[in-house]
């Protein structure tokens, strides 16, 4: 369960447990959506009037292009969550505060779910490590083996090579 009734958080913390599908509506065009759904827990307590605080966990996995092959590479998000809740206007610029409609009855966690998992989703990942990457001349994926491209050096090198004898 992601959403909480504001009454009853007044007076009682709540624990903080569920999940958010890839295809739940809070996903935009063009985000980097999880794969399997985001397992979210926690605490979510009053924080002072009109204030709340969720302390907790978001975990996911998710599989996005390598950034040197383009191949898949499966990402794992594991994020500690600290969020506070408040009323609008009363956000004093801080990036972890959420700002609450005015009458609203209900705090509804997705979107600060979705934010984080935004923010701590790789943005450049590695199928592995000792990628080597794509052919700047042919685009062959070189962890595949050599090309046969013929092998360019950049000029701008060479006085380093023939100062330490290292040859072309």
């Amino acid at each position: 369960m992601l959403s909480f009734d504001l009454q009853s958080l007044r007076t009682k913390a709540a624990s903080v447990s569920g999940e958010l599908s890839p295809d739940d509506p809070v996903w935009r065009e063009g985000d980097d959506r999880p794969t399997s759904p985001v397992r979210v827990s926690g605490r979510l307590s009053s924080a002072g009037p009109d204030r709340f605080y969720w302390h907790g966990q978001i975990e996911g996995e998710s599989v996005l292009p390598c950034r040197r092959c383009l191949a898949d590479a499966k990402v794992t998000v594991s994020e500690e969550a600290h969020v506070i809740f408040s009323q609008a206007g009363d956000r004093e610029d801080d990036p972890d505060v959420f700002e609450l409609d005015p009458g609203v009855r209900e705090l509804d966690l997705k979107p600060a779910v979705r934010e984080l998992w935004l923010l701590h989703a790789p943005a450049y990942p590695l199928c592995r490590d000792d990628c080597k990457g794509l052919c700047p001349t042919c685009g062959a994926d070189l962890n595949a083996g050599p090309c046969g491209c013929p092998q360019q050096t950049d000029s701008r090198w060479d006085a380093l090579r023939k100062a330490t004898g290292e040859s072309e």
